[in-house]
Formats: structure tokens, sequence, C-alpha cells
């Protein structure tokens, strides 16, 4: 037996060796899916077959990294250099990047991220003078994702009565018409989003039958991981690719199926033995990652779903710790608890930041959990938020080096034509824009022929728009006789990008030059990678711009520093973290209330929180609140459901409030009895005289626009007062209004002014 299989368990050791044939394996969480994986396709190589015959398929750059790097620990690093392995997105660009002129795309063509989608879109709308509060940008987007995502092409949606009339009653009836211009502007700009890589290599393999043929003979051997999570155009892809020999291996685990919202089908895993009848099942049904608490607390909500393959998550770790469940007044408490807890747990056991994990049903609710971290000065980063790839600064770069590459990218050439600014209006664009369609040709074409073609402009507008022109083709000559990173160099030097960041001589702007230098950093290291391939190293722009394409957020996070990870649950699926808080465990928020209409969304955020659950591997705490802060109202927060669904034995449930006394009831349980001992008779309130408050002496004098206006709050608080605050420091009360709960006191600071509603400001008279 080789050395990495007597690593396995023995039903590891099954799934790995099974050869030929349809087979779907199991994996619960922490079961070790990846390394049954990563080591049956290196069993395979070792039992003769062709790495370039083998297809493994992931959802993630970083995880297909990982799998390359240990499957080169086994069989060496040449041979797995020949496997076709990576992401749906990146390995079905690859096959179009050979085949796009079947479709009628350049080679070269760019690959549009949301922001760029959203963009053409916006414009679309714009052109057709169509009403932005009906067709909202990112609603239409969202929808066109959807037709592409089953599927439904522009002429599959006109011939759907039932989509027009969906559209029709939403009020958005020329829904068809925006996509009909959307995919036509895409073409005609040599451009594919995210969901053509896939509708598009199903055009390819459906139209071109030879195509298919030649795929299907070359991937003999494919594998998916995560196969709960394909979506229907994923779905038919895989199936077609594997009709030929039906070596098709699926892993995956129908408890961890959450991403319903980006068009997955759980049904594609639970299906699979009825799309493949002589398929074999293997079940990795060990938890290597959990205590058994946890283990049994995540078995014990699950359970009540009634959509499930079956399988018996057990687990031969220590019984750990119970499952904390925290009951606290309010999400500000709640913060202050998780950052007391993890400042606590580093001290007692010696642990790093690394070790914590903050998980959430939404990214609004990571402000208070932020601002509880910085008062204990405990690092942390948020994962999800805005990546190193979507900063304007880097948004802009990328743009110039994309129209060097692919001319046509019209939403690349919107974006750099006026920056740094060289005099070209939106009119000027406009007029463009309406040109091109109209001709039926891209904005660079137009501009080529800016001498010959008229579309109202003065002779100075015109000149710019040809010294543009010269630009970008003197970029493109260069192009030709450097790597990527002289051409990013020469770029951001001769555009002058740096020099317009730099004229305002603001703080921020130092960092957004440091991001610059980062990117140039990071196409200096893609340089230093390709030199390390040897003859396979590949120093072109084009395959820097298409890694960045199909980057992931966490791709981009490069840095190994001490940081306490927070992110949303979704974010979380398929990592590990020995301490994890779950936040905001409340019925509307934690199951979300636009997934509680029916049974197979309340199932699919029971499956979120079991995800949640079982990323621990030592300690879990599940926080809900009494109150909590939503759409800027304070909410009364009732625990959520899976709290009950699990089994208490594995719970230890606490709570920070105290008691209700029974003087602060409302009622008085006198009156109850049968007759009451006396009559209460109830006065008036007096009126009380007008106060009027003196600061004193040594406070500041108040300007004559405050005078006159000076009030109090729990007669602490009065104009001219310096207050501290927890983050912005100290500053003077400029003014206050209001009264009662709802008074508010704007207050000069370092950083600007502030208006703060005191109630909740917790603000401390220092003079």
């Amino acid at each position: 037996m080789s050395k990495y299989l007597q690593e396995l368990n023995e039903a590891q050791q099954q799934a790995v060796v099974y050869k030929d044939g349809p087979m779907i394996i199991i994996a619960g969480a922490g079961s070790g899916k990846t390394r049954v994986l990563t080591y049956r396709i290196a069993y395979l190589m070792e039992q003769g077959i062709d790495p370039f015959n083998i297809l493994s398929l992931t959802f993630t750059n970083k995880a297909a990294r990982e799998m390359k790097e240990r499957i080169a620990s086994v069989v060496g690093e040449s041979e797995s250099k020949n496997l076709w392995m990576g992401t749906f997105h990146s390995i079905f660009a690859r096959i179009l990047r050979v085949e796009a002129d079947k479709l009628g795309f350049p080679r070269n063509f760019t690959i549009y991220d949301a922001q760029d989608s959203q963009r053409l879109i916006a414009s679309i709308i714009k052109e057709m003078q169509l009403d932005k509060d009906l067709y909202k940008t990112k609603g239409v987007a969202s929808r066109i994702s959807k037709f592409k995502n089953n599927l439904i092409t522009v002429r599959a949606y006109y011939n759907n009565p039932e989509l027009i009339e969906a559209d029709a009653m939403a009020k958005r009836p020329k829904m068809g018409e925006i996509y009909e211009k959307y995919v036509d502007r895409c073409f005609r700009s040599g451009a594919m989003d995210f969901d053509d890589l896939l509708l598009r290599t199903n055009e390819l393999l459906t139209r071109f039958p030879e195509v298919l043929a030649k795929y299907q003979d070359r991937f003999r051997y494919i594998l998916v991981d995560e196969y709960q999570d394909t979506n229907h155009s994923q779905y038919l892809i895989v199936r077609s690719l594997a009709d030929r020999f039906q070596n098709i291996c699926v892993v995956g685990d129908d408890s961890q199926s959450i991403y319903a919202f980006r068009g997955a089908n759980i049904q594609n895993i639970l299906n699979f033995q009825k799309d493949y009848s002589d398929a074999v099942t293997f079940k990795l049904e060990q938890n290597y990652r959990s205590s058994k608490n946890i283990v049994l607390a995540a078995n014990s909500i699950i359970e009540k779903n009634k959509v499930k393959l079956d399988k018996d998550l057990w687990t031969a770790n220590d019984q750990g710790e119970k499952v904390v469940v925290m009951r606290l007044m309010s999400d500000a408490e709640e913060g202050r608890f998780i950052a007391d807890s993890i400042f606590e747990n580093k001290l007692n056991k010696q642990l790093k930041n690394t070790e914590f994990a903050v998980l959430y049903r939404t990214n609004a609710q990571s402000r208070a959990i932020e601002d509880a971290l910085r008062k204990k000065n405990i690092k942390y980063r948020i994962f999800g938020g805005t990546s190193f790839y979507q900063r304007k600064e880097i948004k802009d770069i990328l743009a110039y080096l994309r129209l060097l590459i692919n001319p046509k990218d019209e939403e690349a050439l919107k974006r750099v034509i006026n920056y740094p600014t060289r005099g070209i209006g939106q009119t000027t664009l406009d007029r463009l824009t309406v040109k091109a369609n109209e001709l039926q040709e891209s904005i660079f074409s137009i501009l080529e022929q800016i001498d010959k073609i008229d579309i109202q402009i003065n002779l100075g507008t015109k000149r710019k728009l040809a010294d543009f022109v010269t630009m970008i083709k003197s970029f493109q000559i260069f192009m030709e006789k450097n790597n990527a990173f002289d051409v990013a160099n020469e770029v951001v030097r001769k555009t002058g990008i740096i020099r317009d960041i730099e004229k305002d001589a603001m703080p921020e702007d130092i960092s957004r030059v440091e991001n610059i230098q980062e990117l140039l950093n990071g196409i200096q290291d893609f340089i230093d990678l390709q030199t390390e391939l040897g003859d396979e190293g590949d120093f072109s722009l084009a395959t820097f711009l298409e890694n960045v394409a199909l980057a992931t957020d966490f791709d981009v996070e490069k840095e190994e520093t001490d940081v306490v990870t927070l992110m949303t649950v979704h974010m979380a699926k398929g990592l590990e973290f020995p301490y994890v808080y779950i936040a905001g465990l409340e019925e509307g928020l934690f199951p979300s209330a636009m997934n509680m209409n029916s049974r197979e969304d309340l199932e699919e955020e029971r499956r979120l929180f079991y995800v949640a659950l079982t990323r621990a591997e030592k300690q879990v705490y599940l926080l809900h609140t009494q109150m909590r802060f939503r759409w800027g109202k304070l909410t009364d927060g009732e625990p959520s459901r899976f709290l009950s669904e699990m089994d208490e034995k594995y719970l230890d449930i606490k709570s920070t409030l105290k008691p209700i006394r029974s003087e602060n009831s409302f009622l008085d349980a006198d009156i109850f009895g049968d007759r009451p001992k006396q009559k209460i008779r109830y006065k008036k309130p007096e009126k009380k005289s007008k106060q009027t408050f003196t600061p004193p002496k040594h406070l500041k004098k108040v300007s004559s626009a405050t005078a006159g206006k000076t009030n109090l709050f729990d007669n602490k608080i009065a104009v001219g007062n310096i207050v501290n605050h927890a983050r912005f420091g100290n500053g003077e009360v400029l003014s206050l209004e209001g009264t009662g709960s709802n008074t508010k006191a704007s207050i000069q600071f370092r950083e600007g002014t502030k208006k703060l509603l005191l109630q909740f400001a917790k603000l401390k008279v220092v003079g």
C-alpha cells in the first residue's frame, strides 16, 4: 500500500482506490474530503492515467492551488502541472480562449466583473431613458444573471410568455430589450461576464458536436468538489463532458448547501444516483475537526431538515466544552462580550488572534463588533469587504491595461478616456456611444476614424480624442516587446495617475499610492512565478489580467498578520478556527426574514447555521440580544428558533440580563384583590418653574449662535463642556437639541463635527 494511503481511514481509502464508473462521496463537515479528492487524483495518476486526461473542478482558486501542491508532493511537480485543475470559471475560460472564434469572440476577450456589468447596464438604462427607480441597476443585473445561469438566452426569453408577463407585472416590461442590448454590447466589446463563461461553454458544447467530442475524449476522468453548490449551467456542462466515459466522481455534503441565492441547486447532489443508476456511494462520516459537543450539537440541528441524504457524523475527538449560548441586552453589549471573551481567552490560554473568528449573517452586523475590538486593541480583519482589486485606483490602472489587450472593451474605455482629466466630457462620450450603436461598431473604432466621422464636436476635442488613441496605440507597441510588469509601469508613469492622486495632498492619498505600488509588486510576483515555471511561463499582460479577473476574495489577501477574522457565514465555508463566535441569532436576522416563507428557504438557513457551527474546533459561542439597532431603529430581538432546536445537553445557556424585579412591573398585585384598601387619588403634577443653567467659570464661553439654547442631559452635559468619546477622543459641545432621550449634541472633535445622540453616546465630561 502506498504511504499516503496509510494516512487514510478505511472509508477514505475505499473512496480513493475506486477507479472506474460514476461515484459520489458524501463528505460530512471536517471529514477530510479535500485529502480524499487529492489522493484520489494522485492514485489515478499512479495507475497510469495521463494527467492530461484528468479534469478537477473546484470552487476557489485557493482550493485548486492547495490540491495541486499536495498532489505534487505525491507524484512529482512535473506531472501535477499537466492536470486540468481549477475553478469552473477558470477552466471554462481556458477552453473558451481556444475555441472563442467559433462563437465570434476574439481569443483575448475581456472578462467583465460585477462592477463592469453593472456600469454597462446602467448606461443602457440611461440611453433607453427608463425610470431608474423601476429599473434598478443591481436588480436588472441580478435578473440577467439568473437568466444566464438557467440557460435562458435572449431568444429563449422572448419565447417564454411567462417570463415576459412576470417582468410586465413587476413594471419592468423593457427587461427583454435591456437583456438583448446588454448581450449585444458585450459581444461588440469582445467581452464575457462571469455568467457567460458558463453559458458560452454550454453553447459551445451544444452547437459544435466536434468540440464536445474533443473535450469528452480529453477529460476521461472528471472530479467535482462541492457538488452541492453547482448551478444548472455547471451541472449540464459536467454531464455533457462526462457522458462518454462516465468516470465521474462528485464530492459534497448536502448539509452544507448554502448558495441557492447564487443559483446553486441542491437537487444536483440529491439526484446524482438518478442521473447515474450504477453510481457507487461512499460516506465520510468521521469528523476530525471539532469536539464531540460541537459535532453532536450540529447533528441535533441539521436532523430537523426534511430534505437530506442519510449520514451520521461522529468524532473520536475529546468531549470538549459545551456550546455557550449567551443572551445579551444589545448589539453594543454583544460586541463588548466578544471583545472581552477574546481578550480573556488569549490571556488565560496564551492564544493568538488568528485562532478566533466572528461570524454573522450580514455584513452590517460587523460595526458594533469592530468598535468593541478596537477599544480592546484587538487587531482584526474583515474578509469579504472591498477587495484589493476593487479599489478605485487599482480599477483605473487595470482598465488601461484591459484596453491595451482589447480596445473593444467599452467599459474599460469609458472608465479611462477622461482619467486623469484630459478635457473629454460626458457629452462627447454620449455622442461616441450613440454613433457606435448606430454603426454597430466599438467606440474605439469610432475614435480611430474621428477625423472622418462627424459626431458634432469641435476640433479641440477631436485632437484630444486622437491623442488618447495615439497614447493607447503606443502602449500596445510597447507591450509587444515587454512583459506585464514593464507595461504596467509604463502606463502608470505616462498616464499621470500618481500625479493626479498626489495633487490634493490628502492623508488617504498616501495609501492610494501605496496600493498602486502594491499592484506593481503583485505583477512582479506574477513575473517571478512565470520565471519559475520556465518554458511553461507566460509573461503576457493578458495572462496576468485573466488571473486577476478570476481571483477570489481570499486569493488577494496575502498578509499573514495576527488578526481576528470577521466574516459572514457564507464566506466562512471551507474554513476552520479553534474558537468561533456566531453573532445575531435572532428571528428575522438568523434565520433571515427573507428566507422564512417556505420550507426550502428555512432549511437552507438551517444548513447555513450548521456550516457556522462546524467551523469550530474547540469552542463555539452563540449570541443573541434583547434589542438591536436595525435600519437605524432599536428593535426587539426574539431568540432564533435554531437555539431551541438544538439538544440542550450540549449547551451551556447563560445571560447577562438581570431578572425583572417586581417593583418594575407595570401592574400592582393589589389590583386583583376583592376591594381596594383605600382610594388612590392621582394629583396633577405641579408645574415646575423653568430652570436655567449657568456653566462654571472655568468652561469656555459659548458662541452667540448657541447662547440661550443651553440644555442639559441627565444634569451632566452642557454647551461648552469638553467631553471624551471612546472613539473620537476629546471634543467641545457646540450645541444641544431635542429633549430627554432624544437629546443630540453637536461636538467638535479633532476629525470634525459629529452629531451624537446622548442616550447612546456614552460621553464623559472632562472639562
